[in-house]
């Protein structure tokens, strides 16, 4: 594939997103990444997409999936996009799954694309393999519709893997585990889902896109298969030898009607023992999966307890950056580092099988990573949360919510927690519009 972008100017950007969005989705693989326009420290692309696929990696954790992935590389040094399951780390670590998994994504997923599209707010440009010239994929988008479908999800019948009673019973284990020594800080996630779910997934996607318009945010679809992501968290970003990670833990609610209240809530957020503690737990985690793979005393933690505000709450980020040492590659990163921190905890070994054992559903792509691979082997990826996950042929549906457990966790506090980041997903799959 020519690797030489064409540029078409644009006039009206959020029609032109639209546009390209309902273009892509005529095809069977597609991945569109947004951005929605914020501006932080190493920013990706406003918007990229990789759509229909030349070449297709698909593998299970226990079948060398990673090892197949760097094969992959090798053999198409060219732009890949697709993901990494929770469950590679069967692979990386002496573990296993074995809860059900109704939405069945794979658990490595990638592709090298026949389109790329690049586009921000001034210009989009396409990359073709020459099937197509760049001329004509750009008048094929600007003549596709640019009308949202209207979102009819009301008839949704959501239904919990815990009630509010099994979750705090469950948490008091777990701070029983940390009492003991078993660990440090343990993410715990439960699962709602809906079943003979019929939707329109570019619905579904924008209306959550207007509830939460967050960083990672990306409509993906695979054979059936479709994530509507509104994540605020990076895995990984690899710009020539930095490699950057940038860990969210630390919650605060928003109150975008009382600027009073939403700076307080930020304020408690920033000064906030527990979710300092939180979070430079997962630092020191993050700090030590990088020391594996790059420099000697070249990993440092560039920004700590970071507050930053998106639509529905407050975060806590912390980033840290290395210096890759010579010959690392894409997977040597991977196996140091999968699965992140923020979504496991510490020791990462002991509190995975402590997820294994109390929580009753397979993570499958929740609290992965999507993203894409340039061709010089930079990548950028995602975490994969604030998600909802559909399985169209099954008409299964679901999304995930979690929080960080510690001894000093309130369990009311944090099953409350894990409603207000569900808070987005459930008013999108809820409400008859956007």
């Amino acid at each position: 594939m020519d690797n030489d972008f064409t540029l078409f100017p644009i006039t009206d950007f959020d029609r032109v997103k639209k546009q390209l969005l309902n273009w892509a989705n005529q095809f069977n693989i597609c991945c569109f990444l947004d951005n929605h326009l914020y501006q932080f420290q190493s920013s990706g692309y406003e918007c990229i997409a990789g759509v229909n696929a030349l070449h297709v990696l698909e593998h299970s954790s226990g079948s060398n999936a990673l090892f197949h992935l760097e094969q992959f590389q090798k053999q198409f040094p060219d732009w890949l996009f697709g993901h990494l399951g929770y469950d590679l780390k069967n692979e990386i670590e002496p573990l296993h799954s074995d809860h059900p998994d109704g939405v069945d994504f794979p658990d490595l997923f990638f592709f090298v694309p026949e389109v790329v599209l690049q586009l921000n707010k001034q210009e989009l440009s396409i990359l073709s393999n020459g099937r197509l010239s760049t001329a004509e994929i750009f008048s094929s988008i600007m003549a596709a519709s640019a009308e949202v479908p209207s979102n009819d999800a009301t008839s949704l019948l959501l239904q919990s893997k815990f009630s509010k009673e099994a979750y705090i019973e469950s948490i008091e284990h777990l701070k029983k585990h940390i009492l003991r020594g078993d660990c440090y800080e343990i993410n715990f996630c439960h699962e709602y889902f809906a079943r003979e779910a019929v939707l329109d997934p570019l619905a579904i996607y924008h209306a959550l896109s207007v509830a939460s318009p967050n960083p990672f945010a990306a409509y993906y679809k695979i054979n059936g298969r479709y994530m509507f992501c509104a994540s605020p968290e990076r895995y990984l970003k690899k710009s020539g030898d930095t490699i950057i990670s940038q860990p969210i833990k630390g919650t605060s609610k928003r109150y975008l009607q009382d600027t009073s209240l939403d700076i307080q809530s930020r304020n408690l957020l920033f000064n906030s023992e527990k979710e300092r503690s939180e979070n430079v737990m997962v630092v020191d985690l993050v700090r030590n999966d990088l020391s594996k793979v790059c420099e000697e005393g070249s990993v440092v933690t560039d920004e700590l307890f970071g507050i930053y505000s998106f639509p529905q709450v407050h975060q806590m980020i912390s980033t840290i950056k290395g210096k890759l040492s010579k010959g690392q590659s894409m997977v040597d990163v991977i196996k140091a580092t999968f699965p992140m921190g923020s979504m496991t905890g510490a020791p990462k070994i002991r509190v995975m099988e402590l997820i294994e054992q109390y929580e009753k559903t397979k993570r499958g792509i929740f609290s992965g990573a999507l993203g894409y691979v340039t061709p010089r082997g930079d990548f950028d990826f995602n975490v994969v949360i604030r998600s909802i996950f559909y399985n169209r042929p099954n008409q299964y549906l679901s999304f995930q919510v979690g929080s960080g457990i510690t001894y000093y966790s309130n369990a009311t506090d944090e099953y409350n927690e894990c409603q207000l980041k569900a808070a987005a997903i459930k008013k999108v799959l809820t409400n008859a519009a956007p």
